[in-house]
């Protein structure tokens, strides 16, 4: 099986896939189109079918299974395919775990070192509050590891969560090296728990969509009445640290506009939500350029999360 990650720009491809998104659109001339999203366990792909109604283009729908033949192009600089012919593929014909995007990093490792941190905790209510969730709760456990953080923006992908969570648990711990004024303990608990409402938010792969909760409410909702309901099993939970875990987790993102029902009132909120912006914005870039060329610096076009139209650094 040749991988999305290996595609290079005039290549002829006849893969199996996983149909991520599929949805239909007219040119400016008034022409039908589709536009598809190819997906395997090392990313995406941008496909255009320009001639729907052609013979070797046979039906099929999103989040099933297609054989797909088809030309490797570029546009914006970025590698897409122009399809030929596609075909629902037949069971036997490929393997699920080849078709879920699936983090570089191995997943027990980086719970491991999760945990980790999680032991240097040493306020005893935070400290079993954590115990709760991510030591003793098996279901929450695998979850936890196999779920994505985003559906699309940043960590779309088996142990995105987990990947997301550590990457931001290391920066606030670096914050707190650097500015002892910041409650470490604090801090750290609330970079752990921070994006747990995700598991609710999110529906499981392969579908990895907003679930009806997750519209209604949101993972920052989710995750500070999760949150919030733990701690009112544990016996004599101070009242002021449980309102400031929950109001860091309220605040993570930092502005009104971008969910977060509370600004930042407490140094610890600010720094978890520098911590956030700062992972998810390296991980969009690491993303936006991996199906780039390498050697190629073209402008990529505008980044919706980043706000700017971004490019590689030339080497």
């Amino acid at each position: 099986m040749k991988y999305i990650e290996t595609f290079r720009e005039g290549e002829r491809i006849s893969e199996i896939f996983l149909c991520k998104h599929k949805q239909s659109a007219v040119t400016k001339n008034g022409k039908p189109y589709e536009t598809v999203i190819l997906q395997d366990k090392t990313g995406t792909l941008d496909a255009k079918i320009w001639e729907p109604d052609s013979s070797g283009i046979e039906d099929f729908d999103a989040l099933e299974y297609i054989l797909v033949m088809g030309d490797v192009t570029s546009f914006q600089g970025a590698l897409q395919l122009n399809v030929k012919r596609v075909r629902k593929a037949q069971e036997g014909e490929y393997d699920p775990k080849d078709y879920l995007p699936v983090s570089s990093r191995d997943v027990d490792e980086m719970y491991e070192e999760l945990k980790g941190y999680i032991s240097g905790i040493t306020n005893p209510y935070l400290q079993k509050l954590l115990a709760g969730f991510f030591l003793e709760d098996e279901e929450f456990i695998s979850r936890f590891k196999f779920h994505s953080a985003a559906k699309s923006v940043h960590h779309g992908f088996v142990g995105g969560l987990l990947e997301h969570t550590l990457g931001v648990t290391k920066l606030c711990d670096a914050f707190s090296k650097q500015y002892p004024i910041l409650n470490r303990d604090l801090l750290l608990t609330a970079a752990i728990f921070h994006d747990i409402g995700k598991l609710e938010e999110l529906s499981a792969f392969p579908e990895n969509d907003y679930t009806d909760e997750g519209q209604l409410l949101g993972h920052i909702m989710i995750g500070a009445e999760w949150v919030s309901e733990h701690m009112r099993l544990i016996p004599d939970f101070p009242r002021k640290l449980g309102n400031e875990l929950k109001h860091c987790i309220l605040a993570h993102h930092g502005e009104l506009e971008y969910g977060s029902p509370k600004k930042p009132a407490l140094i610890e909120a600010v720094a978890l939500n520098f911590a956030d912006n700062v992972d998810a914005k390296m991980e969009t870039l690491k993303e936006a350029f991996a199906n780039v060329p390498d050697g190629n610096t073209e402008w990529l076009g505008y980044n919706r999360l980043l706000e700017s139209n971004i490019r590689k650094t030339s080497k």
